[in-house]
């Protein structure tokens, strides 16, 4: 196994109270429309500024879209945490010598944002952010610019996500796929694609990734 690929909201970090806080406020300023959390995730796939463009009814989607970042990085310190587990999971694998990357439908601008309060802004070798692709999830096209971008080919990676948009695009990209349901608030309940395998404690991810690596090796990983 050369390359970890993650997700971020959900997966990596525990940001979607603050993604569902922005985007309650775009839409309640500019819609006077109140939005439940429920109403938001069935809004996810496009990036931030294309959930607002498709959604909203206002016509000034650039104010609201600047709202949005307001709203990010003012509540960030107060509705995202930083996750030690996570912090030592992505430091073993660095030790490992296996690369990291992230896919996410996040815009470049807001997922900086995280990146910087959480201190991991200089540990991913690849990071593809909803600006980066034409397709967002559950198109494989993020999955697969990352393994180009790191020069790996799919049968030495894995791809991790949360929700069934980013099971579907590692399962489309033809790479092994594991589900996480391991961090306070995750996309979904039940996955309807199902990954090769799926973790709900980051400690037994940790300590599953040398038999991983062997049963990605030995073909025993269907």
């Amino acid at each position: 196994m050369k390359a970890i690929i993650f997700d971020f909201d959900g997966t990596l970090a525990n940001t979607l109270p603050i993604c569902y806080y922005s985007f309650q406020s775009v839409f309640q300023e500019f819609d006077n429309k109140e939005l439940s959390s429920e109403e938001i995730k069935a809004m996810f796939g496009p990036s931030e500024t294309g959930i607002i463009r498709e959604n909203l009814l206002n016509n000034n989607k650039e104010k609201a879209i600047e709202k949005y970042y307001e709203s990010y990085l003012e509540k960030h310190h107060h509705l995202v945490e930083r996750n030690i587990e996570i912090e030592d999971l992505l430091t073993y694998i660095k030790g490992l010598g296996i690369k990291l990357g992230i896919v996410t439908g996040k815009a470049k601008r807001s997922l900086d944002i995280s990146l910087k309060a959480l201190q991991m802004e200089e540990l991913f070798d690849v990071i593809i952010t909803g600006d980066d692709v034409q397709f967002p999830k559950p198109h494989p096209e993020g999955v697969n610019k990352a393994l180009s971008i790191l020069n790996v080919q799919k049968e030495e990676a894995v791809f991790i996500g949360d929700s069934e948009a980013d099971i579907l695009a590692g399962v489309q990209a033809g790479i092994v796929t594991i589900g996480v349901q391991w961090l306070e608030n995750y996309q979904a309940d039940d996955f309807i694609t199902k990954p090769n395998q799926i973790f709900t404690k980051i400690m037994d991810f940790k300590h599953s990734i040398k038999n991983l690596n062997y049963s990605m090796y030995s073909g025993e990983l269907k």
